[in-house]
């Protein structure tokens, strides 16, 4: 009989340790921040008539931008 509690008593901190822990308190505010940047990216780039944010590399702004809102999406399949 001590045998059956021994067992469920193993499994129950098996589960507790497989369980994954909570995200820092950082993660959520870094995520947002990587798409609102990406945005704001895209729409400086639209507003300034494709001279702004950096003037040199023309079309290649609107990757950069949705480069760093891809990075904020990545994110949001590790946010627990």
């Amino acid at each position: 009989m001590a045998r059956s509690s021994e067992r469920t008593n193993t499994t129950s901190t098996e589960s507790r340790s497989t369980e994954q822990a909570p995200n820092p308190v950082w993660f959520k505010p870094v995520m947002f921040g990587f798409m609102l940047i990406g945005l704001i990216w895209i729409i400086v780039f639209y507003v300034s008539s494709s001279t702004l944010p950096i003037p040199g590399i023309n079309s290649w702004n609107i990757l950069i931008g949705f480069g760093i809102m891809f990075i904020g999406f990545l994110m949001t399949t590790r946010w627990r």
